[in-house]
């Protein structure tokens, strides 16, 4: 006699069919004329408010078209308040600014709850982070329990106080300032939290006659900062943004593109189809696959905003050094030598075939 008397036998049900994706719906000619006329009306108000920034302005507008977060380095004093503002007043959105110092705290930036003596109840106050558009000037000057409260809105699009998880708005979009020359005081951004901005846009001093435009632009508003409500450009509505994003995830994505995106940051990491000699001595920490989704989502926005529904090389090859640059960590060789990250993916680029 077995010790073990075999189980029955229990009948097997067909199996169920698991469902396939649907892809998205195909643009029509007359939202990609939408969109594009969008784009150039905030283009238009940028004209207003800010001398030159090109890349900058380009920057910002296709991720928030991306629907991602920005990291902007820079010294003081080149208009990364004036065109975070520009921004958020372009598309009729609230703007929040955030000084961020060490004794910045989670709920100075997140909100709290604050008892209600007349109704003996706990009220819940929002944060400055509540809003459309954050500017977090110089981020890197806030410690490290702080930071974890940025990661959690940024990555989650919503906070949690007492308990109670509280939605972002809609739009929401982290425009993050550092500073690349001061370091007393700083606490430099741990990698999981650079990996959460889709794009870093690095601005250099304007050129003489950019700078001449600048102070000409100033006399005659007769003052140095701008009201916009004096700008004469038609603003666009919050919707508008909402169907901007929503265009630019039906741009369609060949094959071809994807494994274009793929094979970049696969080669950051020492790997790809074509990899680069030597790199392993240059680069510690490569690319994360978070910069080929960024490098798919901006290429999809990037071609959009050119009057497209689908993605060539050049949208993606546009903004390779913006999304790569901070993904990718260099060696204290390489750092020795004074190789920067944007000579890397220089090198990257080239390596790679376009498809």
């Amino acid at each position: 006699m077995a010790l073990f008397p075999p189980k029955p036998q229990v009948p097997q049900s067909a199996p169920v069919p698991v469902p396939t994706a649907t892809p998205a719906g195909a643009l029509s000619a007359e939202d990609i004329n939408r969109a594009k006329k969008l784009g150039s009306q905030i283009r238009a108000r940028f004209a207003q408010t800010l001398v030159g920034q090109e890349n900058l302005r380009e920057s910002l507008i296709t991720t928030l078209v991306a629907g991602g977060h920005i990291l902007i380095e820079s010294v003081p004093g080149l208009a990364k308040t004036t065109a975070a503002q520009t921004l958020a007043t372009s598309v009729s959105g609230t703007f929040k600014r955030v000084q961020c110092t060490p004794d910045l705290m989670p709920s100075d930036l997140v909100g709290t709850q604050v008892f209600d003596f007349s109704t003996q109840k706990f009220a819940t106050q929002i944060g400055p982070i509540h809003a459309n558009f954050v500017l977090l000037d110089e981020i890197n000057r806030s410690n490290a329990k702080t930071q974890s409260a940025m990661l959690e809105a940024m990555a989650e699009g919503a906070t949690t106080i007492g308990g109670q998880r509280i939605a972002l708005p809609k739009p929401f979009m982290v425009i993050a300032t550092q500073n690349p020359i001061e370091e007393e005081g700083t606490f430099n951004l741990p990698e999981a939290q650079m990996d959460r901005f889709m794009m870093k846009a690095v601005m250099t001093y304007p050129s003489a006659q950019e700078e001449q435009r600048m102070l000409a632009m100033l006399t005659r508003r007769g003052s140095d900062t701008f009201d916009p409500k004096a700008i004469t450009s038609e603003v666009i509505s919050i919707g508008d943004a909402e169907f901007l994003r929503s265009c630019a995830r039906r741009v369609h994505v060949s094959d071809a593109i994807m494994q274009y995106a793929v094979d970049i940051a696969a080669t950051s990491r020492g790997a790809g189809s074509h990899p680069v000699q030597g790199l392993s001595s240059l680069v510690r920490l490569g690319a994360s696959p978070r910069a080929s989704i960024a490098l798919t989502r901006i290429g999809q926005a990037n071609a959009l905003l050119q009057g497209r529904d689908y993605v060539i090389p050049e949208d993606v090859k546009a903004f390779a050094h913006e999304v790569l640059r901070h993904r990718i960590i260099l060696t204290f060789e390489a750092l020795a030598d004074g190789v920067d990250s944007d000579q890397v993916v220089d090198s990257i680029v080239q390596a790679v075939p376009v498809p």
